[in-house]
Parts: C-alpha cells; structure tokens; sequence
C-alpha cells in the first residue's frame, strides 16, 4: 500500500542514551545494596529515604499505595519520600538516582580516602567496576 510506518524506527542516540541511563542507575542500585553496613562510608536515614524514593518512583512510578497508618513510622516516612517525587518520570528518577549517588561520594571525599576505602578488606570489589559503570 506504500504506506510508510515509524512505529519501529528507533533513534539509535536516545536508545543509547535510556540503556546507557539504565545501565548507570541499575549500577548505582547495586553500589547501594552492596555498601557495608558498619565502616566509615555510611548513608544518613535522609540518604536512605531519597534513594528509596527514587528507586521506587523509577521502577513502580507514582506512589501508588495508601500512606501507612500513624504507627508505622518508617513505613510513613518511605510513603512521604516517595510522595514527595511524584510525577517524575522513570527516565529523570534514574537520573536523579545516579546524580544523588555521585553526590554522597562527592561529600564522602571531603572526609575519607575513597580510592583507600575503595582499596580496603571489607568491601564488595565488585563496586570498583559498579563506580566505572556510572563513570562511563
């Protein structure tokens, strides 16, 4: 019929640029996940509820549950966090997930070694290679 269809044409730069953006932020996830619990690179309860928030506005999308009666505290607090980020789309919620990260380290510089922490027992190699990723 001649007729010309778009609908799978797909822009290699913004396909590139949301699987890059993917791959950084499941990257910057993991880092989270894989932070030692005790040492001297710690998440304050402000960096948990803002990567939480994040996180769930990335893959979920808006807060989509009713918020937590009064006696949940830290089950209201991650509502109210969430709450907070609505309407951000997946894309700029895995950016600011990535940036939010990137931010913690800056700070974290200021204060401790981070190529010796980097270096140290106790800690997942694997982050070395998770710090390249968003570094790309």
């Amino acid at each position: 019929n001649g007729a010309y269809s778009t609908r799978f044409y797909r822009n290699p730069s913004i396909t590139h640029r949301i699987l890059d953006m993917e791959a950084k932020f499941n990257a910057a996830v993991e880092i989270i996940q894989k932070l030692p619990k005790t040492g001297p690179l710690q998440t304050s309860n402000d960096d948990k509820l803002k990567f939480y928030s994040l996180f769930k506005q990335a893959t979920v999308g808006d807060v989509n549950t009713e918020r937590p009666g009064f006696f949940s505290i830290v089950e209201k607090a991650k509502w109210d966090a969430w709450e907070k980020v609505k309407g951000l789309s997946k894309d700029e919620a895995m950016k600011q997930y990535v940036d939010t990260l990137n931010e913690f380290f800056d700070k974290a510089s200021k204060e401790l070694d981070i190529d010796a922490w980097l270096s140290g027992p106790d800690l997942d190699p694997k982050i070395k290679d998770l710090l390249a990723v968003i570094a790309a």
